[in-house]
């Protein structure tokens, strides 16, 4: 049996820190789970700025978010949303925001950063999460991402095995790349900036070239990519409180990334007209 295994990349390849800033209150919010804080309001969207860190921190603090990213051009990904909106809606909102300030990003970079400078390969990703209802900008936040102990050697022990492996994240495509060269993932099967909808699409897509196709996931915003694959694997090696209906939706709970191994050596052993 052929067979496909697409790994969402923070909280299931990546160990995750993510911060939060609550534009409104000005309050800080360490570890936080962005997925789960975007799907809390329906009106909520998750989007992903492919800003340089460095640069933004430069930047004076006191400056719109808005001004400074229109003045360098920067655009926007659509992360994940429960509100059915466009792309030009979002940027209409986000590109006029009046009160959101570079200082607010600045402060999650930071953060972020304290916890995770020792890490040795380290992506670090920022965004926000608008609120449609409300025409603003909620909360800004970044995330630090490093290997999961263990991830490495599970990719090369799946590709040793013959099965191909695929991302399909929320994140920047460009600093997934980075981790898929460390990791052993070829760039063509890197999909960044996959919504829900989008990532079950991509297991949907792969069911038409391999017999089966397992999803690991680690959050409720992989559990249309679940209820598309013939196998379900919920990862919950990164800390954190997750839905009952994601555990519903997955065939198999892990505790860290390397029990997929032997999950997909049993599917890789069936007879290829077995289907699940």
């Amino acid at each position: 049996m052929t067979v496909a295994v697409v790994f969402d990349s923070a909280g299931t390849l990546l160990s995750t820190y993510r911060v939060a800033k609550d534009v409104a209150r000005q309050v800080l919010m360490p570890g936080v789970e962005t997925t789960t804080l975007t799907f809390a309001s329906p009106d909520r969207v998750l989007i992903v700025l492919p800003v340089h860190s460095k640069h933004l921190i430069s930047t004076e603090k006191d400056e719109l978010l808005s001004e400074y990213l229109t003045k360098n051009e920067i655009g926007f990904g659509i992360s994940c949303t429960r509100k059915i909106t466009t792309a030009d809606e979002i940027s209409r909102m986000l590109y006029s925001d009046r009160v959101t300030k570079v200082g607010d990003l600045q402060e999650c970079i930071r953060d972020v950063w304290r916890i995770c400078k020792d890490e040795s390969t380290l992506t670090l990703n920022s965004g926000a999460i608008l609120n449609m209802a409300s025409r603003s900008i909620e909360f800004a936040i970044t995330a630090g991402g490093w290997p999961f102990d263990g991830a490495k050697e599970t990719i090369t022990a799946l590709h040793t095995m013959g099965v191909p492996t695929f991302i399909a994240s929320g994140d920047r495509s460009t600093k997934l790349e980075i981790m898929a060269d460390h990791l052993g993932i070829p760039r063509d099967r890197v999909y960044g900036v996959a919504t829900p909808t989008v990532k079950a699409q991509i297991v949907t897509d792969l069911k038409d070239e391999y017999d089966h196709v397992v999803m690991v996931g680690d959050g409720i915003n992989d559990i249309c990519a679940f209820k598309a694959a013939d196998t379900a694997i919920l990862t919950v090696q990164q800390a954190g409180e997750r839905p009952e209906k994601l555990f519903r939706a997955a065939d198999f709970v892990v505790k860290e990334v390397g029990e997929v191994l032997p999950i997909v050596r049993n599917l890789v052993q069936r007879p290829a007209t077995s289907r699940s």
